[in-house]
């Protein structure tokens, strides 16, 4: 398993543990960076708009598209690191 993967799997464990609420903005740039991590590129049609959150969520995705995985997993691990050092 690479470092980063192993990293990546560490910061996702430690966000679970946050004691501070990192606020929205924060969060959809978590939910983005870790499915473009472990997913690829956005998927799927978008909600439609009277889903506020679902919208959200993929447009906050849709922006990571072309991203590398190995960026997406280093990005949401400095996210990560930035939440739990606030707390």
């Amino acid at each position: 398993m690479s470092d980063i993967k192993k990293q990546f799997e560490k910061a996702t464990k430690d966000i679970a543990k946050a004691k501070k609420d990192p606020g929205n903005d924060l969060k959809l740039r978590l939910y983005a960076h870790f499915k473009q991590a472990s997913e690829g590129d956005v998927a799927g049609d978008k909600p439609g708009f009277t889903d506020f959150v679902g919208r959200a969520k993929y447009d906050a995705w849709a922006k990571l598209t072309g991203m590398s995985q190995d960026d997406a997993m280093k990005a949401y691990v400095k996210l990560v690191n930035r939440v739990v050092s606030e707390d």
